[in-house]
Protein backbone atom coordinates (compact mmCIF):
# COMPACT_ATOMS: atom_id res chain seq x y z
CA UNK A 1 0.00 0.00 0.00
CA UNK A 2 1.10 3.68 -1.17
CA UNK A 3 1.34 5.37 2.63
CA UNK A 4 1.86 8.48 0.39
CA UNK A 5 -1.82 7.72 -0.42
CA UNK A 6 -3.25 6.40 3.36
CA UNK A 7 -1.60 9.06 4.81
CA UNK A 8 -0.84 12.19 2.56
CA UNK A 9 0.26 14.67 5.43
CA UNK A 10 2.23 11.46 7.57
CA UNK A 11 1.20 9.64 10.31
CA UNK A 12 0.13 11.03 13.45
CA UNK A 13 2.61 11.93 15.76
CA UNK A 14 2.24 13.58 19.03
CA UNK A 15 4.59 16.30 20.37
CA UNK A 16 4.98 14.13 23.60
CA UNK A 17 4.57 16.66 25.82
CA UNK A 18 2.57 19.35 27.50
CA UNK A 19 1.40 22.20 25.33
CA UNK A 20 1.64 25.96 25.85
CA UNK A 21 -1.15 28.42 24.90
CA UNK A 22 1.17 29.47 22.06
CA UNK A 23 1.38 25.77 20.87
CA UNK A 24 -2.25 25.02 21.37
CA UNK A 25 -3.73 28.22 19.32
CA UNK A 26 -2.57 27.19 15.86
CA UNK A 27 -4.08 23.37 16.63
CA UNK A 28 -7.45 25.30 17.42
CA UNK A 29 -7.33 27.05 14.54
CA UNK A 30 -7.21 23.98 12.60
CA UNK A 31 -9.91 22.18 14.47
CA UNK A 32 -12.20 25.84 13.74
CA UNK A 33 -11.64 25.70 10.14
CA UNK A 34 -12.20 21.72 9.62
CA UNK A 35 -15.60 22.59 8.78
CA UNK A 36 -15.38 24.60 6.05
CA UNK A 37 -12.18 22.61 4.69
CA UNK A 38 -14.71 19.63 4.22
CA UNK A 39 -16.88 21.82 2.73
CA UNK A 40 -14.73 23.32 0.36
CA UNK A 41 -13.24 19.50 -0.59
CA UNK A 42 -17.13 18.47 -1.02
CA UNK A 43 -18.23 21.36 -3.08
CA UNK A 44 -19.16 19.65 -6.67
CA UNK A 45 -19.00 16.28 -5.78
CA UNK A 46 -21.56 14.70 -7.28
CA UNK A 47 -21.88 11.02 -6.19
CA UNK A 48 -20.20 8.89 -8.16
CA UNK A 49 -17.33 10.95 -7.41
CA UNK A 50 -18.38 10.84 -3.78
CA UNK A 51 -18.55 7.48 -3.89
CA UNK A 52 -15.24 6.71 -5.14
CA UNK A 53 -12.14 5.39 -2.76
CA UNK A 54 -9.75 7.60 -2.24
CA UNK A 55 -7.07 4.92 -2.62
CA UNK A 56 -7.55 0.94 -3.41
CA UNK A 57 -9.06 -0.25 -0.05
CA UNK A 58 -9.84 2.88 0.98
CA UNK A 59 -12.86 4.98 2.04
CA UNK A 60 -14.83 7.38 -0.31
CA UNK A 61 -14.92 10.70 -0.06
CA UNK A 62 -18.61 10.33 1.39
CA UNK A 63 -17.44 8.06 3.91
CA UNK A 64 -14.74 10.07 5.19
CA UNK A 65 -16.82 13.16 5.79
CA UNK A 66 -19.42 11.17 8.00
CA UNK A 67 -16.05 9.50 9.79
CA UNK A 68 -14.71 12.92 10.66
CA UNK A 69 -18.28 13.85 12.30
CA UNK A 70 -18.65 10.80 14.58
CA UNK A 71 -14.77 10.94 15.12
CA UNK A 72 -15.11 14.40 16.30
CA UNK A 73 -18.63 13.92 18.10
CA UNK A 74 -16.65 11.37 20.25
CA UNK A 75 -13.75 13.85 20.75
CA UNK A 76 -15.90 16.23 22.27
CA UNK A 77 -17.43 13.81 24.20
CA UNK A 78 -14.00 12.92 25.43
CA UNK A 79 -12.87 16.51 26.28
CA UNK A 80 -16.18 16.71 28.10
CA UNK A 81 -15.83 13.78 30.20
CA UNK A 82 -11.97 14.65 31.42
CA UNK A 83 -13.47 18.11 32.26
CA UNK A 84 -15.63 16.73 34.52
CA UNK A 85 -14.44 13.44 36.09
CA UNK A 86 -11.05 11.89 37.60
CA UNK A 87 -9.21 10.12 35.05
CA UNK A 88 -12.57 8.68 32.94
CA UNK A 89 -12.21 5.82 30.47
CA UNK A 90 -13.55 6.43 26.88
CA UNK A 91 -14.24 3.81 24.87
CA UNK A 92 -12.77 2.55 21.19
CA UNK A 93 -15.02 2.50 18.75
CA UNK A 94 -14.65 0.00 15.63
CA UNK A 95 -14.58 3.02 12.74
CA UNK A 96 -14.00 0.86 10.09
CA UNK A 97 -17.69 -1.12 11.43
CA UNK A 98 -19.21 2.44 11.61
CA UNK A 99 -17.45 3.67 7.86
CA UNK A 100 -20.01 0.35 6.65
CA UNK A 101 -23.18 1.31 8.37
CA UNK A 102 -26.66 2.83 6.38
CA UNK A 103 -25.57 6.30 7.93
CA UNK A 104 -22.69 6.30 5.85
CA UNK A 105 -24.43 6.15 2.91
CA UNK A 106 -26.36 9.23 3.46
CA UNK A 107 -25.83 12.62 1.53
CA UNK A 108 -23.07 14.60 3.11
CA UNK A 109 -25.21 18.08 3.65
CA UNK A 110 -26.04 17.22 7.00
CA UNK A 111 -23.07 15.81 8.21
CA UNK A 112 -21.10 18.89 6.82
CA UNK A 113 -23.92 21.24 8.68
CA UNK A 114 -23.56 18.81 11.99
CA UNK A 115 -19.69 19.95 11.92
CA UNK A 116 -20.34 23.23 11.42
CA UNK A 117 -22.46 23.26 15.21
CA UNK A 118 -20.29 20.55 16.43
CA UNK A 119 -16.98 22.69 15.87
CA UNK A 120 -18.36 25.74 16.81
CA UNK A 121 -19.34 24.39 20.47
CA UNK A 122 -15.89 22.49 20.71
CA UNK A 123 -13.87 25.54 19.61
CA UNK A 124 -15.70 27.55 22.44
CA UNK A 125 -14.67 24.90 24.89
CA UNK A 126 -11.12 24.56 23.42
CA UNK A 127 -10.73 28.37 23.77
CA UNK A 128 -11.97 28.66 27.77
CA UNK A 129 -9.81 26.21 29.33
CA UNK A 130 -7.22 27.02 31.56
CA UNK A 131 -3.38 25.73 31.70
CA UNK A 132 -4.51 23.22 34.40
CA UNK A 133 -7.23 21.83 32.57
CA UNK A 134 -5.03 21.27 29.66
CA UNK A 135 -3.44 18.57 31.88
CA UNK A 136 -6.39 16.24 32.52
CA UNK A 137 -6.20 12.77 31.46
CA UNK A 138 -8.73 9.75 29.89
CA UNK A 139 -7.79 6.57 30.33
CA UNK A 140 -8.13 4.92 26.11
CA UNK A 141 -7.89 0.91 26.74
CA UNK A 142 -5.59 1.03 23.37
CA UNK A 143 -3.46 4.06 24.11
CA UNK A 144 -3.08 3.62 27.44
CA UNK A 145 -3.31 7.37 29.67
CA UNK A 146 -3.49 10.66 27.12
CA UNK A 147 -4.37 14.12 28.31
CA UNK A 148 -6.31 16.60 26.28
CA UNK A 149 -3.00 18.27 24.83
CA UNK A 150 -2.76 14.83 23.12
CA UNK A 151 -5.99 14.80 22.00
CA UNK A 152 -5.70 18.42 20.57
CA UNK A 153 -3.05 17.33 18.85
CA UNK A 154 -4.52 14.11 17.40
CA UNK A 155 -8.06 15.36 16.64
CA UNK A 156 -6.42 18.71 14.56
CA UNK A 157 -4.39 16.40 12.54
CA UNK A 158 -6.83 13.71 12.03
CA UNK A 159 -9.09 16.53 10.29
CA UNK A 160 -6.37 17.79 8.08
CA UNK A 161 -5.16 14.28 7.08
CA UNK A 162 -8.79 13.07 5.80
CA UNK A 163 -9.40 16.27 4.29
CA UNK A 164 -5.96 16.02 2.59
CA UNK A 165 -7.44 12.62 1.49
CA UNK A 166 -10.23 13.68 -0.15
CA UNK A 167 -8.30 16.83 -1.90
CA UNK A 168 -5.59 14.76 -3.06
CA UNK A 169 -8.47 12.72 -4.77
CA UNK A 170 -9.83 15.09 -6.46
CA UNK A 171 -6.40 16.54 -7.68
CA UNK A 172 -5.62 12.90 -9.19
CA UNK A 173 -8.97 12.20 -11.11
CA UNK A 174 -9.46 16.10 -12.52
CA UNK A 175 -12.66 17.34 -10.47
Amino acid sequence: MDDSLRYPIGPFTPSGGPLGPDTRAPLIERIRRLPARARAAAAGLDDAALDTPYREGGWTPRQIFHHIADSHVNSIVRFKLALTEDHPTVKPYAQERWAELADSRLPTAPTLALLDGLHARWVALLESLSGEQWARTVEHPEIGSISLDFLLEMYAWHGDHHCTQVEHLRERMGW
